[in-house]
C-alpha cells in the first residue's frame, strides 16, 4: 500500500482493555500476545475506513482462509465495500493480516460480514477486536439486534456475547430474473391490477 495509515489504536491496547476469560492469567503472569505460531500482535494496527482496504490484498487473504469467499472477483469485493459501513482492517506494517465489515440500517438490524484473520496472527485477540470495533461502532451500537452467519465458529462469537438463533435463519439464493421480451408487463394481485 502505498499511502500511509494513521495509527489509530493497536490491537495489545485494546486487548487490554478487554481481556477474555481465556487469557487473563496470562497476562497476570507476563506471558506475551503473540499467537500459537509464534507470531507477537502488538505491532498490529486497527483502521476503520474503506480507504483502508488494499482489494488485492483482501482477495489473497479470503482465498487463504475463508472456503466461503475463494475466488470473490475484486469488481465483487469493491462493491461489497462500497454498500459496507463500518469496514475494519487490520495491518502488519503494509501486510492485511484481518478484515471484518457490518451493513446496517442504524437503528433495527445490523450484519456483520467476512471476519477473517490470517492464520499466522490467529490466537492474538485479532478476530474477537475486529468484531469488537465493528459492534461499538456509532453505526452499529444502538441497533437493536445484530446478525452474521457462520458455518465452524459459532464458539468464538458465543464468547463475545452471540447466541444462536434459530427461528430467524431464512435465505433466498440468487435467481436469475426472466421478464417476458415486452416492455409492458401486466401483472395481477389480490388489490386489482398493476400495470407497469
Amino acid at each position: 500500500m502505498e499511502q500511509s495509515k494513521p495509527k489509530l489504536q493497536s490491537v495489545e491496547s485494546q486487548i487490554l482493555e478487554q481481556q477474555t476469560v481465556d487469557n487473563i492469567d496470562d497476562l497476570a503472569r507476563g506471558v506475551s500476545h503473540g499467537t500459537s505460531r509464534g507470531v507477537d500482535a502488538r505491532s498490529v494496527q486497527l483502521l476503520v475506513g474503506p480507504e483502508f482496504v488494499d482489494l488485492v490484498q483482501l482477495q489473497a487473504l479470503f482465498n487463504q482462509v475463508a472456503f466461503w469467499a475463494r475466488d470473490r472477483s475484486l469488481e465483487d469485493l469493491q462493491t461489497a465495500i462500497d454498500h459496507s459501513d463500518p469496514i475494519v482492517t487490520a495491518w502488519d506494517g503494509d501486510q492485511l493480516i484481518g478484515f471484518a465489515r457490518a451493513t446496517s440500517d442504524g437503528v433495527y438490524r445490523a450484519t456483520i460480514w467476512d471476519v477473517v484473520v490470517n492464520p499466522d496472527y490467529q490466537g492474538a485477540g485479532i478476530g474477537r477486536t475486529l468484531v469488537q470495533t465493528l459492534i461499538t461502532h456509532p453505526r452499529l451500537s444502538r441497533v437493536e439486534r445484530t446478525y452474521l452467519m457462520t458455518t465452524n465458529q459459532q464458539k468464538f462469537y458465543e464468547r463475545i456475547g452471540f447466541e444462536e438463533n434459530q427461528s430467524t435463519t431464512m435465505v433466498l439464493h440468487s435467481q436469475p430474473l426472466s421478464l417476458p421480451n415486452s416492455t409492458f408487463v401486466e401483472l395481477e394481485c389480490d388489490v386489482g391490477r398493476f400495470n407497469g
